[in-house]
């Protein structure tokens, strides 16, 4: 992870009547139970004394490119698992899943002609919220699993029980996946000039293929010129890349907010971009109270239930200033209800000026469950959501600057369509998700190119056109954060 040179750092005035654990005087919803608060007190205590996972340096260079998103000089890519496990910490996992987002952000680059900005939603993201506290199998009734970070996955009262040892172990797996990314992204993975080294082994046959190998080879072409003109074109080594989670527990939250020398109030280190849950954006909540006062860049999943003089509410709370780059709004509607759920927000906050990034989910208001008992997505409701939010921006005369996925770098069968038309019988093949279905390989590369073709950019049957400016514009020519 690199930061941009020279960016201007936002003046923080002191927020009022506001701490790191303000929180706790509002109702906390999607919490675990703890059966013993003096084990989470000790926890909390020694994780309060241990190092940081991001810089606020890194912070404030995030927050200064989403700002540039919001003007529409670039495009925020943001994807990752829907719940990181322990388990899934190891190299090929992570460096695969970083593969696929960094060939979707080659697609977006080539495509769009503008800089991408790369998220994960990863090394943080271990805890997710449930519909209901309990589940019940056969007449039992044990806690739902809430994530690596709250409990464990076996049907047994042990296994369920909420252990707040557990979030140790989530810092420790989140630094682990940090360092990794840190080292592949400065060691030259993500290097523009070898988008080949990128190649998952089990893409070979897939239908995109070709066409991808074409853009590669553009690509490649493209800066070679470059280079020859101008010289080794060095930033292209590396690319700018930041991670984000969703901040659901927030004494968690709490442990790794902190205050640093030089840059004023304080700052959520566990992550460079944390985000509200639809099920938490409580405007009187704890979650809304912990977020107002960190001076990280923040989003706020935004569902069809949502008013808009609520969300103009939430607004004010979040980002009285008007901060370019404070406020993303995640919109998730689902299919059937974005036609009719969005424009009025739109209008609103449009009406109201006020400063947000707007950002599509396409997946979480399209889940369901198949005959066959699986948890899955299709990706024709994927598409379609993702089509009207571009047209539905385009009417409004506001701006899609994102997209926000959960996909993974293995070759799952959890969503259903694709290229390869996956149906309900092929989910059983490699079913791998413990929470949510996510966008594999295939469909992750096909998702990128459809942004490309509906904002008009791309033709896939003639790419022939030279997008080196706009790689150049997605190097890092800064140092190491």
């Amino acid at each position: 992870m690199t930061i941009a040179a020279n960016f201007p750092y936002p003046w923080a005035s002191p927020i009022k009547d506001w701490a790191p654990d303000s929180w706790q005087r509002r109702v906390a919803l999607q919490q675990p139970r703890y059966e013993d608060m003096n084990e989470l007190s000790q926890v909390t205590t020694e994780l309060s004394q241990l190092p940081p996972l991001v810089t606020s340096s890194e912070v404030l260079a995030l927050k200064h490119a989403l700002a540039e998103a919001q003007e529409g000089r670039s495009f925020l890519l943001q994807g990752g698992d829907c719940a990181e496990a322990f388990a899934d910490c190891t190299s090929p996992i992570i460096s695969n899943r970083l593969k696929v987002l960094l060939q979707m952000s080659l697609v977006l680059v080539h495509g769009l002609k503008m800089p991408v900005l790369r998220v994960g939603r990863f090394a943080g993201q271990y805890a997710k919220p449930r519909s209901t506290d309990s589940e019940i199998r056969d007449g039992v009734i044990l806690p739902s699993f809430r994530g690596d970070m709250v409990n464990g996955l076996a049907f047994t009262p042990e296994a369920r029980l909420a252990d707040p040892r557990r979030l140790i172990q989530a810092h420790a797996h989140s630094a682990l996946t940090m360092n990794f990314v840190r080292a592949l992204v400065d060691g030259g993975f993500a290097d523009f000039r070898h988008p080949e080294y990128w190649e998952l082994a089990w893409v070979e046959h897939a239908p995109l293929a070709a066409e991808y190998r074409r853009m590669v080879v553009n690509i490649g072409d493209s800066l070679r010129f470059m280079e020859t003109l101008a010289g080794p074109i060095d930033g292209c080594a590396r690319v700018d890349f930041f991670t984000s989670h969703e901040a659901l527990l927030l004494h968690y939250e709490q442990t790794m907010t902190r205050q640093v020398p030089r840059h004023q109030g304080w700052f959520n280190l566990s992550t460079h971009f944390p985000w509200i849950g639809m099920r938490t954006a409580d405007l009187n909540g704890a979650h809304t109270e912990y977020f107002r006062g960190i001076r990280n860049p923040i989003a706020v999943k935004v569902g069809p239930s949502i008013e808009p003089d609520t969300l103009l509410r939430l607004i004010d709370v979040l980002n009285p200033g008007d901060e370019p780059g404070r406020l993303t709004l995640i919109h998730r509607m689902g299919y059937a209800q974005i036609a009719s759920g969005l424009p009025p927000l739109l209008r609103a906050v449009q009406s109201a000026g006020r400063r947000v990034l707007w950002v599509t989910d396409p997946m979480h208001g399209n889940t369901e469950s198949t005959s066959n008992g699986y948890k899955t997505r299709r990706f024709d409701n994927i598409r379609g959501e993702l089509e009207q939010a571009f047209d539905i921006h385009a009417a409004e005369g506001t701006r899609l600057g994102g997209v926000h996925l959960e996909l993974t770098g293995e070759a799952v069968t959890e969503c259903i369509g694709g290229a390869r038309d996956l149906n309900e019988a092929d989910l059983a093949h490699a079913y791998k998700s413990v929470v949510d279905p996510r966008l594999n390989y295939e469909q992750s590369l096909e998702l990128a190119m459809l942004i490309v073709r509906k904002s008009g950019h791309l033709d896939l049957r003639n790419l022939t056109t030279s997008p080196a400016s706009h790689l150049m514009e997605s190097c890092s020519p800064a140092t190491t954060a």
